[in-house]
């Protein structure tokens, strides 16, 4: 065919309201969902965001499909490179990353597959980088975790009523990288460095997530280095 009828026909096209293609899901977009057939993707505009979107898809007849979505929030000083990473420095790592346990305050909301933890009053998830307990659930605190460098999961109330532990630095530790990521229940504002989406979307996405489809969260941002697409 002629260019000029090429251009013509993708006119018409346009004319009868058929436009361009639709994009592929972003699941179909990315270097890699870690495998399974359940993916979350945690996605902000730019690295110094604190706000963006996270979504919940999966896979149904060879196709991503989007199971759900809601607003959600990040690190207050925005997100870094998983790998390069520094432990305080209340940034969000990137990077695509296994949901190795639920826990929460409250009990899991019925429907709940995913492994869940309860939380009671000598849970501790041990941030101490001297500890062989390091990136842990503790419980009790460990003897050589300090409490100062630990979070005791009860007293973070609301936030924690309900939580997916994010796999970042988490099966072989790196000391100083950062321990504690979760994806959890909305706070007053920006994080310390986790994910949090209102309560309402972290029980859809307990009832949701099913293990044995093995789902990942994937961090990252719209578009650049860090861009969730290269995970």
């Amino acid at each position: 065919m002629r260019p000029g009828a090429v251009a013509l026909a993708v006119s018409s096209l346009v004319a009868l309201g058929a436009g361009p293609p639709a994009p592929a899901p972003l699941p179909a977009r990315m270097t890699d969902t870690g495998g399974g057939t359940q993916l979350i993707t945690a996605v902000a505009p730019k690295t110094a965001s604190t706000r963006g979107t996270v979504t919940w898809w999966e896979r149904r007849g060879g196709r991503w499909v989007e199971a759900g979505s809601a607003p959600a929030r990040f690190g207050a000083k925005g997100l870094v490179r998983g790998t390069s990473r520094r432990q305080g420095t209340d940034t969000t790592p990137t990077g695509l990353y296994d949901l190795p346990f639920a826990f929460g305050i409250d009990a899991a909301p019925r429907g709940t597959a995913f492994p869940y933890r309860r939380v009671r009053r000598d849970s501790w998830w041990c941030q101490d980088n001297a500890s062989r307990s390091y990136n842990r659930w503790t419980e009790p605190r460990a003897a050589d975790c300090r409490a100062a460098e630990s979070e005791h999961l009860i007293s973070y109330g609301k936030r924690y009523a309900h939580a997916l532990v994010v796999g970042f630095n988490y099966e072989r530790p790196v000391r100083e990288r950062g321990a504690g990521i979760f994806l959890h229940v909305n706070g007053r504002g920006a994080t310390a460095g986790c994910v949090s989406v209102p309560k309402d979307a972290m029980r859809r996405i307990l009832t949701w997530a099913d293990p044995a489809k093995h789902p990942h969260i994937a961090v990252g941002t719209t578009r650049g280095a860090t861009a969730v697409t290269r995970y």
